[in-house]
């Protein structure tokens, strides 16, 4: 009797551990552009120790609440990558939220709409080029409108509307970015963090740049720093803007919250020391 007494235990602890996370729809009907999308979202086991959510046609924002005695009013928006053909939703995601509302600070996890996969027409490539081009400005809509979401239930939440930011990886780097440089009253970021980001071509700095952070590994070889990150620093640097670059020698693409064993590892502590040197969170 000990052990399904102990199993019930875990699965009750599960189900209230999931309750806590509110879950929120970016649109009140179906998404934009995108009404006729009906195939069912998939979420792959993580065979490689990433964790993949596919064909998402539904966005949604998540949100991670920490506790009343620690929240400190400051909230971000968090956008996992895949190259818009799947969010890895673990350690680009829910390991950064938890890692944050420890913290205080209140997260939206954003789930982004993706190009669709697993169908026979799948293994065209012609075809996947197509349907990445026709995502990205559906994901990068959901991003506009994710911050729009999190500053609507800013009270609800404890949060300060005026200290909502933007953090982003890889292809959620680039959705972060066009955040960042066409977000427009509520549905720009009081800050941005594109993480080894994909980008747009035109990276031209906005008018009155919000402050920036930017982290790359030099030997990325799925996204070139000099191509990207590089270029967005020195934009907001021409405006007179406050940013911030860390370029670690090595950490390749995609580390996140993985551990490797190297000074890339640390670059949410950077973060972290950023965000308090911005009187983003509390100096202690």
């Amino acid at each position: 009797m000990r052990i399904p007494s102990i199993l019930a235990l875990f699965l009750a602890a599960t189900v209230l551990c999931v309750a806590q996370n509110v879950v929120i729809p970016l649109y009140d009907g179906p998404p934009p552009g995108t009404g006729s999308w009906n195939w069912p979202e998939t979420v792959q086991p993580p065979t490689d120790g990433i964790a993949r959510i596919a064909n998402v046609t539904k966005p949604t924002l998540t949100v991670y609440a920490p506790e009343k005695s620690r929240a400190n009013g400051t909230a971000v928006v968090i956008a996992p990558g895949g190259g818009f053909r799947i969010l890895a939703i673990e350690h680009e995601g829910t390991q950064v939220a938890e890692w944050l509302r420890a913290r205080g600070v209140t997260v939206f996890l954003l789930k982004y709409r993706l190009m669709r996969t697993g169908d026979p027409q799948a293994g065209d490539t012609a075809e996947m080029n197509r349907r990445r081009t026709e995502a990205i400005p559906l994901a990068v809509a959901d991003g506009l409108q994710a911050m729009r979401v999190a500053r609507k239930n800013a009270a609800r939440f404890g949060v300060n509307p005026e200290r909502i930011g933007i953090l982003g990886f890889s292809a959620g780097g680039w959705v972060t970015t066009a955040v960042a440089l066409q977000g427009r009253e509520d549905s720009r970021p009081d800050f941005a963090a594109p993480i080894y980001a994909a980008m747009p071509p035109d990276v031209s700095a906005p008018p009155n740049p919000m402050p920036l952070f930017l982290v790359h590994a030099d030997d990325d070889k799925t996204v070139i720093p000099g191509k990207t990150s590089i270029r967005l620093y020195e934009s907001w640097k021409q405006a007179g803007a406050s940013a911030e670059l860390h370029i670690y020698s090595q950490g390749s693409h995609g580390f996140g919250m993985r551990k490797k064993g190297l000074p890339s590892d640390t670059w949410i502590e950077r973060f972290w020391e950023w965000m308090r040197a911005q009187r983003l969170v509390p100096a202690q």
